[in-house]
């Protein structure tokens, strides 16, 4: 049985089809909701329904709790149905005439950035391109049925090759990337996919804040604003563990000396061998302590679930950051070990 489900303050309709999750009906219609992992780690889908029942599904406690699933809340990558909906959510223009296409692809270039950090270069066909929004993620389609979700780490504007990074968790399809697979391979994969891109129709300062491999993603944004000469102010702060997992660390230093993009690399567990002389502690920390009024900015934030997490909250209850302002997408290993 189908369900109807109007969207508000749109008045958009649409129908969900048995077992579909709302995210999974709107993007099927063309109606492009806010998302990010589609797995309900990230928070970025979250709405409200007004009118009828939902079944929650795996809606994390931790990113929807108790208290604001009785108010209406939902994560509607989760939320199936149960009645006709009244939902309340912002669409997304920009994304919405972006066509979603599956492609092969030829892997054109492996380079270890890093010791656990693999840098892919994907040749698409001869006569494909794929148009995408600086931030969006691939999903590389395995022969058994199952995908593994990487940002994509070059800007719109530089679309012969997709470029991924992908950190070594020791899952199946990154074991096979770092020992077995070779130059001229064949991957196939859908996309573009995702809600995290540079809002441009604002004005605000722009606070960058990337994890790990969140690094990816976050290179595609700046590198598009410096392409399209973007006169917002922004800043970039990166966390990792050691001197090492700054990978490509050349590169936001260029960023900063030749376009102005302030550059604050923060670690987390220096040793007394790595001499280094700049910032320590929790990334979202560094954020705070420079600019402790966030009521002005936006927030593009792109790593572990726990920074991304820990970032929303405080940002928002100690800093003033307004909730709409802050984008996030966060990469899931327990759920997607690749990404």
């Amino acid at each position: 049985m189908s369900r109807q489900i109007t969207i508000r303050p749109s008045g958009h309709v649409f129908q969900a089809q048995e077992g579909e999750t709302i995210l999974e009906a709107a993007l099927r219609e063309g109606y492009m909701l806010p998302y990010g992992c589609r797995n309900g780690a990230c928070g970025s889908c979250k709405g409200k329904v007004i009118e009828g029942t939902v079944d929650h599904g795996n809606s994390q406690d931790s990113v929807l709790p108790g208290a604001e699933r009785q108010r209406g809340g939902a994560l509607f990558c989760q939320a199936r149905p149960q009645s006709d909906l009244l939902i309340e959510c912002r669409e997304i223009g920009a994304v919405k005439d972006i066509m979603v296409k599956t492609l092969p692809c030829r892997v054109q270039m492996l380079e270890r950035v890093a010791p656990d950090v693999m840098r892919i270069r994907l040749k698409l066909p001869a006569a494909e391109r794929l148009q995408f929004l600086a931030g969006q993620y691939i999903d590389i389609l395995l022969k058994d049925g199952t995908r593994r979700s990487l940002s994509m780490a070059n800007p719109p504007h530089d679309d012969g090759m997709l470029e991924l990074h992908l950190r070594n968790y020791g899952g199946p399809f990154s074991t096979h990337v770092f020992t077995q697979m070779k130059e001229k391979d064949i991957l196939r994969f859908e996309g573009p996919l995702g809600s995290f891109y540079l809002r441009e129709d604002s004005s605000k300062p722009v606070v960058l804040v990337a994890g790990g491999t969140g690094f990816a993603p976050i290179k595609a944004i700046v590198e598009h604003a410096i392409h399209n000469k973007l006169k917002r102010p922004m800043v970039l702060y990166r966390g990792a563990r050691r001197p090492a997992d700054l990978y490509l660390n050349d590169l936001p230093q260029q960023w900063q000396r030749e376009h102005g993009v302030t550059y604050v690399p923060v670690l987390s567990d220096v040793a007394a061998d790595d001499r280094w002389n700049g910032r320590r502690g929790l990334v979202h920390h560094a954020v705070m302590d420079d600019i402790p009024d966030l009521s002005g900015h936006e927030v593009y934030a792109c790593g572990a679930p726990a920074m991304i997490e820990a970032a929303r909250r405080d940002f928002s209850a100690r800093c003033g950051l307004p909730e709409a302002a802050f984008y996030a997408d966060a990469f899931t290993p327990a759920a997607s070990p690749e990404s």
